[in-house]
């Protein structure tokens, strides 16, 4: 035996050796599961590839290797089924990453996984697998095994892992399925192409023969028998809005079927009845730029140069700078100064949205300087996103910069120098549901210190934990206290509105309101309204017994939306017909309260009938192309008024915008919440900064019922300090962030009674470790979703303690509830950095 070991290859004795792998498989299990790798697949396993596992008796998923070993575990281990790539798909600074995010937000490495890879680059034996549509036409061999799974999939268009391995008679296909897919012979849940190949989408509008309104409601009446037609209409009809009947919105097909919850033999049906016609379209795709026709990089203004010159000067010393600019003081520009600098480094830059619609406007601006621009966000197809993250694992020491929303920050950067975080104050960076429940901001943070890369947070309103960072020196922090070009801060009047309360519903426009919006479009400018709540009302109610329509499955009031006729639940998605008559006492008096941006859509309508008017909110821009028409449209001018929600409040920038108004400020004043001063003041300041960007002077007006509200002042006088200031007072007296840190801890379950009963048990236990830091247990506002009845404690921690000491004792107590017969489907949920 010394003998042959002396005589052995490196490669043998390796093999001789026990090899175990650590992997991540994309379910949420609190530790990796271990699997030994058979002595043929020893070579092949590397970190960061993807392997076929078993899980269970039944079930096969395709995981990451996270770590290779020799170490026995103490339990018998499954064999791996296969190895699925050749080269890694996560890098290792990636699965650094990945670790951070699964310790610090307090879930597990699967669900960080399930979030970091595009659907495509995710198999389980639940994945649908389908024939790419120009397979037939493939100029490449295909193996026996390979011909067979064609075949069965052939005789049906759509199969599960799960159900080829039974066709094929085969215990594990997923090499096989990703032999296909790399021939491009079979898609998965969505169509997968090469850079350089076209992918087909199918898209449904209104039959041709549907030229009018009258046509239109002839279609109700013919579906008025088949509810489920009829709710198709209805949900093509909410998603094409406006209605233009002579070249009708074209819907692709998969988004109709997934808002209408309605099947495809649905559509078939519609379809042989002439109310739809089906259309087959190119998916749209993000079109890189040449670089032969390229712009310069913009040239900098003196106050702009200072700023660009003071971000370097402190990146020599710190990691994070926060750039605080008014709105229009010319960020954009300085981002992309700095993008330049680190790509000429040989570096990649990755540029942070909060919102999808922000892309469309910068993406252009970007392209003209530095030609190709990778753009990653939910609104493209799984295909672009897959094409987007091999383009950067192919190419690790390429320049690239990529232009996306938080999910961006899962991508395969290798070389990466520069993240820019635009509008870092921004909610929506934080991820809520599901898990990880990370925030985009943080995330990036600690990603760029991994990489060894610099950090630009950027806003004109920052969020209060990042300017105490930057005052106490944690941070950099540069100003820019002035509009680019010199041009002046909008006026901005408060507009007491207080005598509108008792007015009819209706009545929410103040004379002030209409005579501005008239002048301004008397002069050919435009104006965007800002209403905080999307639908036509937010509920409807009997004027006789007071009865409101509640949703059946959460404990919240059913939106009026007049457009598709419905009233719907914007928790879960439940929604009926408006009904003649009050289903409590059968009156027929019921009315419509408070206004959404849909009903002040119609009124604008009514008000200025020669006014073209658009709306701006979830329920208009479902798709990427609705996002990008209206915003072109109103650069175009096309548009005239703008009625929107949060989503035209950030960073859009529009050169004839003159008047901006907000119709209730008094929502968000008023909402129970320690950040509400806070969010008010950023909500306020960032919509007025839409108005008067060039070389007019912008006017805003604010309706409120409390016109000496503190924060109302310090939005007209655009005073950041002094707002932040009275809100640091309030936290440090309080002990709220940046003082402390939050964990809210959620319990949902389906009978309320275990619910509260399991609340107490935890109750008990958090307090008898952490005291006086625990508040709760508490219902939260609205206290069933889903069906699930929900429990919320918070628990505070101060900065100076050890924040994963007191996460390892919060999941301890949490386990043990978790143990308790009684409590094993409780789900328990940390939430950690509360926004």
């Amino acid at each position: 035996m010394r003998c042959y070991f002396l005589c052995a290859t490196e490669f043998e004795i390796i093999a001789l050796l026990n090899c175990y792998v650590d992997v991540i498989v994309p379910l949420a299990l609190p530790k990796l599961l271990t699997y030994a790798a058979p002595h043929d697949m020893q070579a092949a396993v590397k970190e960061g590839v993807r392997v076929a596992v078993q899980v269970g008796r039944r079930k096969i998923y395709a995981g990451i290797v996270m770590h290779i070993h020799s170490k026995t575990p103490p339990y018998a281990t499954k064999e791996l089924v296969s190895v699925l790539d050749s080269d890694p798909i996560a890098n290792d600074l990636q699965r650094s990453l990945w670790s951070w995010v699964a310790q610090y937000y307090m879930c597990s490495m699967g669900e960080v996984m399930m979030a970091a890879l595009p659907a495509a680059l995710k198999m389980e034996s639940e994945t649908r697998v389908s024939l790419d549509s120009g397979w037939e036409d493939l100029d490449v061999d295909f193996s026996s095994a390979e011909a067979d799974m064609l075949h069965a999939l052939q005789a049906k268009p759509s199969l599960s892992i799960e159900e080829l391995s039974a066709a094929a008679q085969k215990k594990n296909v997923l090499p096989l399925v990703q032999q296909l897919l790399s021939k491009q012979a079979v898609c998965i849940e969505e169509r997968l192409s090469s850079a350089g190949r076209q992918v087909y989408e199918t898209a449904v509008a209104l039959h041709p023969a549907i030229k009018s309104e009258e046509d239109l409601n002839a279609l109700f009446s013919l579906t008025k028998r088949a509810p489920q037609q009829e709710q198709l209409l209805l949900a093509y009809v909410s998603m094409a809005l406006p209605i233009s009947y002579s070249n009708p919105l074209k819907v692709v097909k998969k988004e109709l079927l997934e808002k209408s919850q309605i099947s495809a033999a649905v559509l078939k049906a519609c379809v042989d009845k002439n109310i739809f016609a089906l259309y087959r379209q190119e998916q749209s795709r993000p079109e890189p730029t040449g670089d032969s026709a390229l712009a310069a990089v913009p040239e900098l203004s003196a106050a702009q140069q200072q700023a660009y010159s003071s971000i370097r000067s402190h990146f020599a010393e710190k990691q994070v700078v926060l750039l605080h600019g008014v709105t229009s003081s010319g960020k954009t520009e300085i981002y992309i100064h700095l993008i330049e600098q680190a790509m000429a480094q040989g570096k990649q830059a990755l540029y942070l949205v909060p919102e999808i619609a922000l892309t469309a406007q910068l993406i252009n601006r970007l392209r003209k300087v530095f030609g190709r621009v990778s753009v990653y966000h939910s609104k493209f197809s799984d295909a672009q996103r897959v094409e987007v993250y091999r383009h950067l694992l192919g190419n690790p020491s390429e320049p690239a910069l990529v232009l996306g929303v938080r999910s961006s920050l899962f991508l395969p950067f290798s070389n990466l120098g520069l993240v820019i975080v635009d509008e870092e104050h921004e909610n929506t960076y934080k991820q809520h549901d599901p898990a990880p429940r990370y925030h985009a901001r943080d995330t990036a943070i600690m990603m760029a210190k991994l990489h060894g890369a610099k950090v630009l947070l950027g806003s004109a309103t920052p969020s209060v934990e990042s300017y105490h960072n930057a005052l106490t020196g944690k941070y950099g922090l540069v100003e820019l206290t002035e509009r680019y070009g010199n041009v002046q801060l909008p006026e901005i009047q408060i507009v007491n509105v207080a005598y509108l309360r008792h007015k009819p519903s209706g009545k929410y426009f103040s004379p002030v309101m209409i005579k501005e919006i008239g002048e301004a479009l008397e002069k050919g400018e435009q104006v965007i309204l800002f209403q905080n709540r999307r639908g036509f009302s937010p509920y409807v109610e009997c004027k006789e017994c007071g009865w409101i329509p509640q949703c059946e499955h959460c404990s919240v009031s059913l939106t009026y939306h007049k457009h598709s006729r419905r009233l719907v639940c914007h928790y879960c998605g439940f929604a009926i017909g408006v009904p003649h008559r009050c289903l409590a006492c059968e009156g027929a008096s019921l009315e419509t309260k408070g206004f959404g941006t849909e009903k002040v859509e119609e009124d604008l309508r009514l008000i200025f009938p020669n006014a073209a008017v658009e709306r701006m909110d979830f329920d208009t821009t479902r798709t990427r192309s609705a996002y990008e028409r209206i915003i072109a449209d109103f650069e175009s001018r096309k548009i005239q008024i703008l009625v929107g929600t949060q989503m035209i409040t950030k960073g859009l920038d529009f050169d004839n915008v003159t008047l901006v108004g907000i119709l209730n400020a008094d929502a968000m004043l008023s909402f129970p919440d320690f950040r509400a001063g806070e969010r008010s003041f950023q909500l306020m300041a960032q919509v007025a900064g839409r108005a008067g960007r060039r070389d007019k002077q912008g006017r805003v007006l604010i309706q409120t019922a409390q016109p000496r509200h503190h924060i109302l002042s310090c939005v007209q006088r655009n005073d950041y300090r002094e707002m932040y200031f009275a809100q640091i007072d309030d936290r440090k007296e309080l002990c709220y962030p940046p003082f402390v840190r939050l964990i809210e801890i959620t319990l949902k379950h389906r009978s309320e009674q275990t619910l509260l009963r399991a609340a107490q048990a935890l109750s008990q236990r958090l307090k008898a470790v952490f005291g006086s830091r625990v508040l709760g247990p508490v219902a939260p506002l609205v206290n069933r979703v889903q069906n699930r009845y929900l429990i919320n404690f918070m628990l505070k921690i101060e900065r100076e303690k050890s924040t994963g000491k007191a996460k390892e004792l919060l999941k301890a107590q949490c386990d043990v509830i978790r143990q308790v017969d009684e409590f094993r489907q409780v789900e328990i949920i940390p939430d950690v950095d509360l926004m």
